[in-house]
Protein backbone atom coordinates (compact mmCIF):
# COMPACT_ATOMS: atom_id res chain seq x y z
CA UNK A 1 0.00 0.00 0.00
CA UNK A 2 3.00 2.44 0.01
CA UNK A 3 4.42 3.93 3.40
CA UNK A 4 2.15 3.94 5.85
CA UNK A 5 2.89 7.43 7.65
CA UNK A 6 1.53 9.38 4.67
CA UNK A 7 -2.46 8.41 5.89
CA UNK A 8 -3.85 11.31 8.12
CA UNK A 9 -5.46 10.35 10.80
CA UNK A 10 -7.22 12.87 13.17
CA UNK A 11 -4.91 13.00 16.60
CA UNK A 12 -7.60 11.76 18.73
CA UNK A 13 -7.91 8.22 17.25
CA UNK A 14 -4.15 8.30 17.07
CA UNK A 15 -3.79 9.02 20.94
CA UNK A 16 -6.56 6.75 21.69
CA UNK A 17 -4.77 3.25 19.89
CA UNK A 18 -0.91 4.93 21.79
CA UNK A 19 -2.76 4.83 24.73
CA UNK A 20 -2.99 1.24 24.53
CA UNK A 21 0.46 0.97 22.95
CA UNK A 22 -0.71 0.90 19.49
CA UNK A 23 1.14 2.83 17.14
CA UNK A 24 -1.75 2.92 14.52
CA UNK A 25 -0.43 4.98 11.92
CA UNK A 26 2.64 2.07 11.44
CA UNK A 27 -0.12 -0.65 11.67
CA UNK A 28 -2.39 0.92 9.50
CA UNK A 29 -2.90 -1.36 5.75
CA UNK A 30 -5.43 -1.59 3.24
CA UNK A 31 -4.76 -5.56 3.43
CA UNK A 32 -2.39 -7.90 1.30
CA UNK A 33 -5.28 -7.59 -1.60
CA UNK A 34 -5.19 -4.00 -1.47
CA UNK A 35 -1.86 -3.98 -1.62
CA UNK A 36 -1.65 -5.82 -4.93
CA UNK A 37 -3.80 -3.43 -6.53
CA UNK A 38 -2.13 -0.68 -5.85
CA UNK A 39 -4.43 1.10 -2.80
CA UNK A 40 -3.04 3.68 -0.70
CA UNK A 41 -5.38 5.54 1.69
CA UNK A 42 -4.15 9.21 1.90
CA UNK A 43 -6.64 10.32 4.76
CA UNK A 44 -8.75 8.06 6.78
CA UNK A 45 -11.42 9.42 10.02
CA UNK A 46 -14.79 7.86 10.46
CA UNK A 47 -16.01 11.04 8.91
CA UNK A 48 -13.96 10.68 5.75
CA UNK A 49 -11.75 7.89 3.81
CA UNK A 50 -10.30 9.04 0.80
CA UNK A 51 -7.78 6.77 -1.30
CA UNK A 52 -6.64 6.01 -4.70
CA UNK A 53 -5.96 2.78 -6.92
CA UNK A 54 -4.03 2.64 -10.17
CA UNK A 55 -6.00 1.65 -13.28
CA UNK A 56 -2.92 -0.36 -14.57
CA UNK A 57 -3.13 -3.69 -13.16
CA UNK A 58 -6.63 -3.76 -12.17
CA UNK A 59 -8.18 -4.22 -15.81
CA UNK A 60 -10.64 -6.51 -16.91
CA UNK A 61 -9.74 -8.74 -20.62
CA UNK A 62 -11.51 -5.45 -22.55
CA UNK A 63 -8.66 -2.95 -21.08
CA UNK A 64 -11.83 -0.75 -18.43
CA UNK A 65 -11.17 -0.46 -14.92
CA UNK A 66 -12.74 -4.07 -13.40
CA UNK A 67 -15.69 -3.88 -11.23
CA UNK A 68 -14.32 -5.97 -9.46
CA UNK A 69 -11.61 -3.45 -8.50
CA UNK A 70 -14.22 -0.72 -7.81
CA UNK A 71 -15.76 -2.48 -5.11
CA UNK A 72 -11.97 -3.62 -3.59
CA UNK A 73 -11.62 -0.21 -3.42
CA UNK A 74 -14.70 1.01 -2.35
CA UNK A 75 -14.84 -2.03 0.56
CA UNK A 76 -11.35 -1.03 1.47
CA UNK A 77 -12.66 2.82 2.42
CA UNK A 78 -15.81 1.96 3.52
CA UNK A 79 -14.12 -0.91 6.19
CA UNK A 80 -11.83 1.85 7.37
CA UNK A 81 -14.69 4.24 8.34
CA UNK A 82 -16.25 1.76 9.87
CA UNK A 83 -13.44 0.52 11.89
CA UNK A 84 -12.52 3.99 12.95
CA UNK A 85 -16.20 5.04 13.86
CA UNK A 86 -16.58 2.00 15.97
CA UNK A 87 -12.95 2.20 18.21
CA UNK A 88 -10.46 0.06 19.24
CA UNK A 89 -13.40 -2.07 20.94
CA UNK A 90 -14.51 -2.90 17.44
CA UNK A 91 -13.94 -4.91 14.51
CA UNK A 92 -15.92 -3.77 11.27
CA UNK A 93 -17.19 -6.54 9.11
CA UNK A 94 -18.81 -6.37 5.60
CA UNK A 95 -22.30 -7.43 5.60
CA UNK A 96 -23.22 -6.09 2.86
CA UNK A 97 -22.08 -4.12 -0.70
CA UNK A 98 -23.11 -2.69 -3.85
CA UNK A 99 -21.53 -0.73 -6.77
CA UNK A 100 -23.29 1.05 -9.53
CA UNK A 101 -20.79 1.20 -12.50
CA UNK A 102 -21.32 4.47 -14.48
CA UNK A 103 -18.49 4.70 -16.98
CA UNK A 104 -15.29 2.96 -17.67
CA UNK A 105 -11.77 4.28 -16.90
CA UNK A 106 -8.67 2.70 -19.30
CA UNK A 107 -5.66 4.67 -17.40
CA UNK A 108 -4.81 6.90 -14.62
CA UNK A 109 -5.66 6.64 -11.06
CA UNK A 110 -9.26 6.33 -9.90
CA UNK A 111 -9.84 8.25 -6.54
CA UNK A 112 -12.32 6.89 -3.73
CA UNK A 113 -13.68 9.06 -1.32
CA UNK A 114 -16.18 7.14 1.72
CA UNK A 115 -18.76 9.21 3.71
CA UNK A 116 -20.89 7.90 6.13
CA UNK A 117 -24.55 7.76 5.86
CA UNK A 118 -25.26 5.64 8.96
CA UNK A 119 -23.12 5.31 12.20
CA UNK A 120 -25.02 3.38 14.62
CA UNK A 121 -23.69 0.78 17.81
CA UNK A 122 -23.84 -1.95 16.06
CA UNK A 123 -23.75 -0.90 12.06
CA UNK A 124 -22.15 1.62 9.58
CA UNK A 125 -22.88 2.39 6.23
CA UNK A 126 -20.80 4.26 4.17
CA UNK A 127 -20.77 5.90 0.37
CA UNK A 128 -18.50 5.52 -1.83
CA UNK A 129 -17.65 7.62 -4.49
CA UNK A 130 -15.12 6.71 -7.27
CA UNK A 131 -14.17 8.99 -9.74
CA UNK A 132 -11.06 9.05 -12.42
CA UNK A 133 -8.51 12.25 -12.85
CA UNK A 134 -10.94 14.27 -14.44
CA UNK A 135 -13.27 14.25 -11.34
CA UNK A 136 -16.07 12.07 -13.64
CA UNK A 137 -17.65 9.80 -11.52
CA UNK A 138 -16.44 6.10 -12.52
CA UNK A 139 -18.65 4.22 -9.77
CA UNK A 140 -21.07 4.93 -6.77
CA UNK A 141 -20.60 2.21 -3.82
CA UNK A 142 -22.96 1.68 -0.66
CA UNK A 143 -21.21 -0.61 1.82
CA UNK A 144 -22.66 -1.53 5.24
CA UNK A 145 -20.67 -2.88 8.50
CA UNK A 146 -21.32 -4.78 10.96
CA UNK A 147 -19.72 -3.95 14.43
CA UNK A 148 -18.53 -6.31 16.03
CA UNK A 149 -16.79 -6.95 19.77
CA UNK A 150 -13.33 -7.10 19.28
CA UNK A 151 -12.08 -9.57 21.29
CA UNK A 152 -10.29 -8.92 24.14
CA UNK A 153 -6.17 -9.99 23.81
CA UNK A 154 -5.19 -13.57 25.37
CA UNK A 155 -2.88 -13.61 28.59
Amino acid sequence: MGEQSKVKFPQEVIDEYAALGIDLPALFSAGHLGTRMGVQILEASAERVVGTMPVEGNTQPYGLLHGGASAVLAETLGSVGSMLHGGISKIAVGVDLNCTHHRGVRSGLVTGVATPVHRGRSTATYEIVITDEEGKRVCTARLTCLLRDAEAPKG
